[in-house]
């Protein structure tokens, strides 16, 4: 059991959506207004092709996110990590990773830059996963290691953290 003091959630740095979003939202707005300089060179990647090549990683990435959060709903807790973990979720895209919800955001924010043919944004997303993997992937799976003990260190030993 936790102790009575501590909260009951990992204590995350800020909220996922919000990791993956500001930096998005930025870089996007930032290659609007540097047109040209960070492209995609049209040799490597023209319009149709990246189009069709964003929006399918983009789509697999909505995918992974939805059937997560349907895993969370049957599991009848809540996906969000500052709020307390009432059962683990080890059923649906949690089989095949500990982090689908991260995973889908991940390929959503590469088709996104894709789209944009962006190298500066597809470059940020390393950026991005090392903050998600340090500052709260890390601590969901301390806090939930400590609140499910053998069970969740069991899922730990036979899953992936990313794929």
């Amino acid at each position: 059991m936790r102790d009575q003091k501590a909260p009951d959630h990992p204590q995350v740095i800020a909220p996922p959506p919000l990791i993956f979003g500001v930096p998005l939202v930025l870089l996007l707005w930032a290659h609007d207004r540097l047109s040209g300089t960070c492209d995609i060179p049209v040799h490597l990647l023209n319009w149709p092709i990246r189009a069709f090549f964003g929006a399918a990683t983009v789509i697999a990435g909505a995918i992974l996110m939805v059937t997560a959060l349907a895993a969370f709903k049957r599991a009848d807790t809540p996906p969000e990590p500052w709020k307390a973990t009432r059962a683990l979720t080890l059923a649906g895209p949690y089989r095949l990773t500990r982090n689908p919800m991260y995973l889908g955001m991940a390929f959503a924010y590469a088709g996104i830059g894709i789209i944009a043919g962006c190298l500066m944004l597809l470059g940020s997303l390393v950026l991005v996963l090392i903050v998600i993997d340090r500052l709260v992937i890390d601590r969901e799976e301390a806090y939930l290691a400590h609140k499910f003990g053998q069970p969740y260190t069991d899922y730990l030993a036979r899953s992936k953290r990313w794929f």
